[in-house]
């Protein structure tokens, strides 16, 4: 066995004849223990959160989107250049644009999304998230005939909280005014539009809840004068963690004339700033192990102070600095390691308990989630335990240091 070793770990067992030395070793590993429990928790709770956010934005849009200038709005070629890609498991042409929807006397702005059922269906989640109506009913004809309507009117699927706030549910008829004017005997005048309701939508995104209502490609694409029958198309990939790659794959053989984005460039807002909370809160809570790491330098001092004599008898004998420097820092790397293997132990047992039980609960109409969702990440679990043992070892520096230039004549003499 090392010397180093040998020696530190005996002075940790022979702490139990002093209960001060106990207690304050204990106060070490109980503060590294804490600060790394709370890490691992804490960035678990945030993975789930994001993990959970990124399920419903994907399940409400697609991996990738391909958006075309006037120019080259080939779309049906544009399907086969995708659809040849190896990385690409399905696409869908779509039509996107604003407007203003009205229902009564209540009015608000949106988004429309022009689709195809059978085909948008296969690049996203869309259609387990109606919670009320059909998506049969997009068709116009059909809408009528199922409302006994004159004239056929275009069906279109509102978002339940985009729903409520103007009073519209399924058979209502709304009214949408395209931003775009159209030339008439009375001059130019806002295109608009009545579609009957045929189904709401709950993605459990409120971004999308609030804002986005879905109708039937060609009747969208003729409300808002798109000649090219499509504004992009949607896909959806084999392997979401090669998005990015993809995604620059398909821009360099597209060119110019179109334009590529992952679902994170198409939310660039809402996952920069999940992954600045994360961030943050990282560092944040870093202070509570390097607390807990100088309560381990002001232990390795008392030591330093308490074995004062030891240490110049061990010098005396033939020990070098280096030795007694290694001496220390493996008794600081001991009680860090200690902590953070513990620390390690209670955060993932945390993370257990609020997954299994619902001991925090969520109010569901604000969050769509009844518990807290934790996500334990390897690579997060590896950088606490880094972060945990190098504060410990970094504690043990000027302990060590200290002890490292005591001389051995005044040691024995005085110690």
């Amino acid at each position: 066995m090392n010397l180093a070793f040998f020696i530190a770990w005996r002075y940790l067992k022979a702490e139990r004849k002093g209960l001060f030395a106990v207690v304050t070793t204990s106060i070490g590993v109980a503060g590294v223990m804490v600060g790394v429990a709370a890490l691992i928790t804490t960035l678990s709770v945030m993975n789930g959160f994001q993990a959970d956010i990124q399920k419903k934005v994907i399940g409400a849009q697609s991996h990738l989107n391909v958006y075309g200038a006037r120019e080259a709005r080939d779309f049906s070629r544009l399907q086969e250049i995708l659809n040849a890609d190896p990385n690409v498991v399905a696409t869908a042409p779509f039509v996107l644009g604003q407007a203003i929807l009205s229902a009564g006397d209540r009015t608000i702005g949106m988004v429309l999304k022009g689709l195809d059922p059978e085909q948008e269906f296969k690049v996203n989640s869309l259609a387990s998230s109606l919670s009320e109506g059909s998506w049969q009913g997009l068709k116009p004809a059909a809408s009528s005939r199922s409302q006994g309507l004159p004239s056929p009117l275009p069906g279109i699927v509102l978002g339940e909280e985009l729903a409520r706030a103007v009073g519209a549910g399924v058979g209502s008829t709304v009214v949408l005014v395209s931003p775009k004017s159209v030339a008439t005997p009375f001059g130019m005048l806002p295109k608009m539009q009545k579609f009957l309701v045929t189904g709401l939508l709950h993605t459990g995104y409120y971004e999308y809840d609030s804002t986005t209502g879905y109708s039937d490609i060609a009747s969208t694409a003729k409300f808002f004068g798109i000649e090219a029958g499509a504004t992009g198309v949607s896909a959806r990939l084999h392997d979401l963690g090669r998005c990015a790659a993809a995604a620059r794959s398909l821009q360099i053989r597209l060119g110019p004339a179109y334009v590529v984005r992952t679902y994170d460039q198409m939310n660039r807002t809402l996952f920069a700033a999940l992954k600045l909370e994360k961030a943050v809160m990282f560092i944040i809570l870093t202070l509570i192990t390097l607390v807990a790491s100088l309560n381990i330098a002001s232990t390795l001092i008392l030591r330093s102070v308490e074995k004062t004599r030891d240490i110049g008898l061990l010098k005396a004998m033939g020990a070098t600095p280096g030795q007694i420097r290694r001496i220390f820092w493996i008794e600081g790397f001991i009680i860090g390691a200690a902590g953070v293997a513990m620390g390690l132990l209670l955060g993932l047992l945390l993370c257990f308990i609020i997954w299994r039980y619902p001991i925090v609960e969520l109010p569901a109409d604000i969050y769509y989630l009844s518990r807290v969702p934790v996500s334990v990440e390897l690579w997060d679990v590896i950088s606490v335990m880094v972060m945990g043992v190098l504060l410990s070892l970094l504690a043990t520096v000027y302990p060590a240091l200290r002890a490292a230039k005591v001389n051995p004549v005044e040691a024995i003499h005085y110690g």
